[in-house]
């Protein structure tokens, strides 16, 4: 009877623990999931004359007041047609609507591909910035954006990535005939370190925050994704390797006045 009762005791305290556990942990994420994508926005231009008059190439992100967004400082046009009036914003979604909110840039930081944004009107729900330097190799992650951008509209999606390494941001070559320009440029500056992941992250996932799936805190900010051959194939073959800007650049940018 003893052994009987000790096996169905350990037998429950797995099944409860199976019970309580994983639904918890998908729950949770469910939940999280829920508020990052209030916090995640479209960024882009709108132009009257164009058809159609706002586009969108890149991923957003709300912090501190509810009315700075962090992207990517390659998603921001280098240059708007002002003769035109282009205008330089964020794409939220309103339902089946989508509002455009003018923005102004901030500050710029080419180094470590960061923008900030300013927008106006009544702020957005912003996401925390959690630590980066306490992220490890082997932690489970999540991010979420636009994948692909306009080819699959204003609908975040997010996807879950392992923190594969924490590595140098310029990717080893095997002689110098594989050095392009922007190795060569990046070799040039102080170097510093990039999150690896193993999710699959697409061109319009640029910006996109990638958080601690239970807390919701932003750890870094997806920048770029190794693709195989040609541009196109980030489309029809991606690789499932994308790097992401440590959050503690982002803390610093915020600090910068307008450029």
């Amino acid at each position: 009877m003893h052994i009987f009762q000790s096996r169905a005791a350990r037998a429950l305290a797995l099944s409860a623990a199976c019970l309580f556990s994983i639904p918890l942990q998908a729950g949770e994420l469910v939940r999280i999931v829920a508020a990052v994508k209030q916090s995640v926005v479209g960024v882009g231009t709108t132009l009257a004359t164009r058809s159609p008059a706002t586009v969108f190439n890149g991923t957003g992100f709300v912090v501190g007041d509810g009315l700075s967004v962090i992207t990517n400082a390659h998603v921001v046009p280098q240059q708007l047609d002002t003769e035109k009036r282009e205008t330089l914003g964020v794409v939220i979604a309103r339902g089946a609507d989508i509002e455009f909110r003018p923005a102004v840039l901030i500050a710029l930081d080419q180094t470590h591909d960061l923008a900030h944004l300013r927008i106006s009107g009544a702020p957005l729900p912003a996401m925390k910035l959690g630590n980066s330097g306490s992220a490890a190799e082997g932690q489970e992650l999540a991010f979420t954006g636009f994948p692909l951008g306009m080819v699959l509209g204003l609908h975040p999606a997010t996807h879950r990535a392992l923190l594969a390494a924490i590595t140098p941001i310029v990717m080893p070559s095997i002689n110098s005939r594989k050095l392009d320009v922007r190795a060569i440029a990046q070799l040039q500056r102080t170097p510093f370190a990039i999150f690896q992941l193993d999710g699959t992250a697409y061109p319009g996932n640029s910006g996109s925050p990638v958080y601690d799936p239970a807390t919701g805190a932003v750890l870094a900010v997806i920048n770029q994704t190794l693709v195989r051959g040609l541009k196109e194939n980030a489309i029809t073959n991606p690789s499932g390797i994308a790097y992401a800007i440590p959050v503690r650049y982002v803390s610093e940018l915020l600090q910068q006045k307008s450029p």
